[in-house]
């Protein structure tokens, strides 16, 4: 048996969740999420999951429909409303997609010069915990995606937004501002306005979200896309949110 994640006391909190969503408790479910953990933490191809888990094939079809159905983004969201919002930091990441990974249209896989990838752009609360993610290309530009990304989140009892200079960019700004939270994203050098608005302790704290990127680079499956569907890789990187 290979080595697994999930403990007792996981299961005991996971349990009644699955529960919620109207998910059968089934005398294999736990090994079934065990072979989605296994599978994004080394990254394997599905045929080559142990024969312990179960069919491989079998795996991957009900992989595939809780995926369609996006049971594990609902479950993430479900997870993400007790955040803490006080602070809320954003940045994104990009990912190299393998070459098993294209050859579909429309799958958010950009190709640039070094090869294909995607991007992840994260939010997280004030403990590094990631409440909202959104997948894209590896060409579109951060600031592009960060409306839609701010628009995922509940910023009623935020006090600051934190980014980089990445995302400096006044309708962002504007667009943070309007739910009363305070936007601490520092003015590029070559702008001819002072960064006197800025908190730079809050700012210097913004390490919590590459420490999340961090952590989620540890699951081999998401650090390399390998999922020709958007939304396979969407439901990996939501669990992978979850287990954190």
């Amino acid at each position: 048996m290979p080595r697994t994640m999930l403990t007792d006391q996981h299961w005991s909190k996971l349990t009644p969740i699955l529960r919620d969503f109207n998910i059968y408790l089934k005398p294999n479910l736990r090994l079934f999420i065990e072979a989605i953990l296994y599978r994004i933490r080394t990254g394997c191809p599905w045929r080559d999951l142990p024969e312990c888990f179960g069919k491989s094939n079998s795996i991957f079809k009900k992989f595939n429909r809780w995926s369609k159905h996006s049971k594990l983004l609902n479950i993430f969201k479900l997870l993400s409303i007790n955040a803490d919002l006080e602070w809320i930091f954003i940045d994104a990441t990009h990912v190299r997609a393998h070459q098993h990974s294209t050859g579909i249209k429309d799958q958010d896989i950009g190709r640039r010069i070094g090869g294909n990838s995607s991007k992840i752009h994260l939010a997280v609360d004030s403990n590094g915990n990631p409440i909202a993610f959104i997948i894209s290309d590896g060409i579109t530009h951060d600031v592009k995606i960060a409306p839609d990304l701010v628009t995922l989140l509940d910023l009623e009892q935020t006090e600051i937004l934190c980014a980089d200079k990445g995302y400096d960019s006044e309708p962002l700004r504007n667009q943070i501002k309007v739910t009363k939270t305070k936007a601490n994203i520092p003015k590029k050098s070559n702008t001819k306005t002072s960064n006197d608005h800025m908190d730079w302790y809050l700012y210097k704290i913004r390490h919590l979200v590459e420490n999340t990127f961090a952590r989620l680079k540890q699951f081999r499956g998401i650090a390399t896309r390998y999922d020709k569907l958007k939304r396979n890789y969407e439901n990996s990187v939501a669990l992978a949110c979850i287990f954190i």
